[in-house]
């Protein structure tokens, strides 16, 4: 049997139970699924289940705009992030349109129709389902397998390697000499979390990372709280801190030296004296080429001062039975070794798409304000900012989603359509980072453009303007009706 609704939700994480509060508070009529292939909600913030696995971007930024984060730590833990998403789920009654299991492997669209057929699989049987939009809120990590370099010898090292996206419930690292490969923000995540039972732990890094301490609790968003209530004070704190970033990141840019000697002097200021900050605190690039890395007071500084922790930054020659051969000549024992090596990403979470029996290139089709796909009918997705917290730009998607939504229905319309026909555009890679695991992916993404609307700006305040109060009828979105039955125009005849 298939089931109908009038908009399918792929994913139950963060994105996907934003998307359903949204819609149905701005359009209570429609009826909605979501497809989660997993067997519970919380997307990355149930499946990540490493020490000290938290948040990298503030609670008022990561949080959703229609539900304030009220506890006091800013730089949240994961429990408490996946709390948060599984409260609002169940407050507003989303848990019980969630279908769990469903993996979606294929969607295809019949303009004849102007309907979706969405194709999953549910404990190994396929199960179909059908709708008038198709809304991917599926984020771009591969669940299945992180990144994994090919490190020789490593089947001849006796102790236990694991990699954090496979965390075992039952790894005790107490007393343990542990080695982290990586310098990303699972890795200085990992150091001092670990740091306080095992006996030492080294992060082994290839270069250096920019990484900044800041207070785990925002004084100011605790003290407004105080002063005026949970739902006033968040939208200034919000703001406030979206400026913060803002400003942070646009400085970054323009004046890369200053920043660089910015965080470089918070950086000395929290090592022991004497620290090769050189060799271990300068990296190659400028400062949000790649992501900034946030520690919550200081805590990777601390470990390192205390000699719970220490950097070494070289490169791996081998495993060897007890450890890590470097090229320096240097071996590091270890007891346990976490190859924090980084993601794999996964457009659209591997979904099979076609558009009227034609199948989509993703590389080969345009994203229309980071969110649509040209030639692609009723259908949008979800990425974040690479600068700024994932969730502010998926709740601007879900706003435009919805009024998109709302000029279908005003306009007795049935489909909707970016068209990419200017001769000027030229293609642009989706994402213009610098990081691993970008860089391993991005030709398998849809392609940005030069020119607005198929430009990407990672601009929250840019997107704010552009996507909650611009006009949705601005010809590169074509509407149509879907053909009337031959049958159906001959009776009307």
């Amino acid at each position: 049997m298939t089931e109908h609704v009038d908009v399918l939700i792929i994913g139950a994480g963060l994105s996907g139970i934003g998307a359903a509060h949204h819609l149905q508070a701005a359009l209570p009529g429609k009826t909605y699924a979501i497809l989660e292939a997993r067997e519970t909600i919380g997307g990355t913030w149930d499946l990540f289940r490493y020490p000290g696995v938290r948040s990298d971007s503030d609670m008022h930024t990561l949080g959703y705009r229609f539900r304030p984060w009220t506890q006091a730590k800013a730089i949240a833990d994961g429990p408490s992030i996946l709390r948060y998403i599984r409260d609002t789920a169940a407050e507003a009654g989303i848990d019980r349109h969630i279908r769990f299991r469903h993996r979606v492997v294929s969607a295809s669209w019949s303009g004849e129709d102007a309907r979706w057929t969405v194709e999953a699989i549910h404990d190994g049987e396929p199960v179909r389902f059908t709708c008038g939009f198709l809304f991917a809120c599926s984020g771009y990590y591969r669940y299945d397998a992180g990144h994994l370099p090919d490190f020789p010898g490593i089947e001849r090292f006796g102790g236990t390697v694991v990699h954090p996206q496979h965390w075992p419930e039952d790894l005790d690292h107490t007393g343990k000499k542990v080695v982290v490969i990586g310098s990303g923000a699972t890795a200085v995540t990992l150091v001092p979390a670990m740091a306080g039972k095992a006996a030492h732990v080294t992060m082994l890094q290839r270069s250096p990372t920019y990484i900044m301490s800041l207070p785990a609790e925002d004084a100011i968003a605790n003290t407004l709280r105080r002063l005026l209530g949970a739902r006033r004070a968040y939208p200034i704190v919000r703001w406030k801190n979206v400026a913060a970033v803002t400003l942070f990141y646009r400085l970054s840019r323009r004046r890369p030296r200053l920043v660089r000697s910015i965080i470089r002097k918070a950086t000395i200021r929290r090592l022991p004296p004497g620290y090769d900050v050189d060799t271990h605190f300068k990296p190659r690039y400028r400062p949000w080429d790649q992501r900034l890395c946030i520690v919550p007071d200081g805590d990777l500084f601390a470990a390192i001062r205390d000699g719970r922790a220490s950097v070494v930054t070289d490169r791996i020659t081998e495993f060897t039975e007890t450890g890590l051969r470097l090229e320096s000549g240097t071996e590091l024992d270890a007891d346990i070794v976490v190859t924090a090596t980084g993601l794999r990403l996964l457009a659209l979470g591997g979904i099979r798409l076609t558009v009227d029996g034609r199948d989509v290139a993703l590389p080969e089709t345009m994203a229309y304000k980071g969110m649509m796909l040209s030639g692609v009918p009723n259908f949008a997705f979800t990425i974040g900012y690479i600068n700024a917290s994932w969730t502010l730009k998926a709740d601007l998607v879900s706003e435009y989603v919805m009024r998109l939504l709302r000029h279908l229905d005003a306009r007795g319309h049935d489909q909707c359509v970016p068209v990419n026909d200017d001769p000027d555009v030229t293609e642009q890679p989706l994402m213009d980072f610098q990081a691993g695991y970008v860089l391993r992916s991005i030709e398998e993404f849809p392609k940005a453009g030069s020119r607005t609307p198929w430009r990407i700006p990672m601009s929250y305040a840019h997107d704010l303007v552009d996507l909650r109060y611009g006009p949705i009828d601005d010809g590169v979105m074509r509407f149509s009706r879907r053909p009337v039955p031959r049958e159906a125009a001959r009776r009307s005849a």
